[in-house]
């Protein structure tokens, strides 16, 4: 057995043990698969998180920490007889085996572009052979975009399936001409009043800003977290160089946090 069998088989077995009925955790025990997930999503932003700051060590840990949610779901799933932690390793190997038949059978693929063609297509047909078997209806190319995923995530994919048959504006151009007609759009139901209708009008605009970044290669998400990081980076600026006074931000007019705001881009060089 290699160490990282061992490692694995040794997670395997304090994840029954946790789980066991009468010896395991009182925690782990009343666990589902519905309480299990918001932690699995919340790994999985914690694991792109040291990604973005590079900070191995805590990658390490982060990873851990998303494994052992699999090892969860799939320990919850044998307990009620669907499958096991082995058969979940076993899907994917021929998930990657089946998606990459230049590597490991005789298809030729020449370039990053047309194995993205190819891994697409044999998705589609997965998801076809998925509808079929549990009749869930005429298959969509729209099939499989999962509903947890972040909505500006969940966007771009809906417009990536979408365009991948054609439906898609040619140009970047006319997606800025779609926005200013969403801005107008918007401004419309802003003095109609009404909440229904500004907020299906704003969540227009949104969509179709993600359907601009898509089209100049930027991911929306990513786009946003940035912009999140440093408005957070500027309005504590603002506070430092209030309490620096001894103030705060609420005993402040608004032209003077605007001041320290442009001290914060003026120092940051933008």
């Amino acid at each position: 057995m290699t160490q990282d069998t061992a490692a694995v088989e040794r997670l395997l077995d304090i994840m029954a043990k946790l789980r066991h009925p009468t010896e395991g955790c009182p925690w782990d025990i009343e666990q589902d698969f519905s309480t299990i997930a918001p932690y699995t999503i919340e790994e999985a932003y914690e694991v792109a998180e040291t990604i973005a700051t590079g900070d191995m060590v805590a990658l390490k840990e982060e990873l851990g920490d998303l494994l052992f949610q699999v090892v969860y779901h799939a320990h919850m799933a044998h307990e009620i007889g669907h499958f096991s932690f082995g058969n979940v390793v076993a899907a994917v190997c021929d998930k990657m085996e089946r998606r990459h038949p230049h590597v490991f059978a005789d298809t030729l693929i020449k370039s990053a572009a047309d194995q993205t063609l190819h891994w697409e297509a044999v998705k589609a047909d997965e998801r076809r052979a998925h509808a079929e078997a549990t009749s869930e209806g005429a298959p969509s190319h729209l099939d499989g975009v999962p509903l947890a995923l972040p909505a500006l995530s969940r966007a771009a994919k809906l417009q990536q399936r979408a365009a991948r048959v054609g439906f898609d504006w040619p140009q970047a151009a006319q997606v800025l001409d779609k926005m200013a007609e969403e801005i107008d759009e918007l401004r419309g139901a802003l003095a109609e009043g009404g909440d229904g209708a500004v907020a299906e009008e704003f969540g227009d605009f949104l969509f179709a800003c993600v359907n601009l970044a898509r089209h100049v290669g930027i991911d929306a998400e990513t786009a946003m977290r940035a912009a999140n990081a440093k408005f957070e980076r500027r309005f504590r600026h603002i506070e430092l160089g209030l309490s620096a006074h001894g103030r705060r931000p609420e005993d402040a007019s608004l032209a003077e946090m605007d001041r320290l705001w442009d001290e914060a881009k003026t120092e940051e060089g933008r």
